[in-house]
């Protein structure tokens, strides 16, 4: 039993609550590291439409990965899509070497397949041309294609009362 005791204490002696003027600098010391890992990544957000869908993305410094839904790229079937998905980053020297420098998020939803892989090729136009310091890029985007850095504003036209469609009406017969 006085051993136990006496190992109690020894634990006790090591384990000694300091005083408030030896916690300051060490809270100053852990409120450093934290700055120091706190670097601020500079983020990148962009908006497309096409239709009804709607892709955001979000870019910051990285290895090059891009991810849509939370699923890689390269994943996505078919080929043709993926090609057309990957246009912005294929079309020159320039805008490949400033797309692996930076990872791309995109969330895509609504509307139909074709029209996602629209506002998605837009969205990672202009995430590279926002986190580009220049305009050549973005001049390079509307040399190529218009569609990439300016959203379409074309919408579907809602349907009329007295009709089957936005402007067909209904046929009638007089026999």
């Amino acid at each position: 039993m006085t051993g136990e005791i006496m190992v109690e204490e020894k634990v006790a002696q090591q384990i000694q609550v300091k005083k408030p003027e030896e916690q300051a600098p060490v809270q100053e010391q852990k409120l450093k590291r934290k700055r120091k890992r706190a670097k601020k990544v500079a983020v990148v957000f962009a908006k497309s439409k096409r239709k009804s869908s709607v892709a955001r993305a979000s870019a910051k410094a990285g290895n090059g990965i891009i991810r849509i839904n939370r699923m890689l790229v390269d994943t996505f079937e078919p080929r043709e899509i993926r090609e057309f998905i990957l246009r912005p980053v294929k079309l020159s020297s320039i805008t490949r070497e400033l797309a692996k420098r930076i990872d791309i998020n995109i969330n895509v939803y609504g509307g139909g397949f074709s029209s996602q892989a629209q506002a998605i090729s837009s969205a990672i136009a202009k995430v590279i041309a926002a986190s580009s310091d220049s305009d050549i890029v973005k001049k390079e985007y509307m040399r190529f294609d218009r569609q990439l850095l300016i959203d379409d504003v074309r919408r579907v036209e809602s349907k009329k009362f007295l009709g089957p469609k936005a402007r067909a009406r209904f046929q009638t017969s007089y026999r």
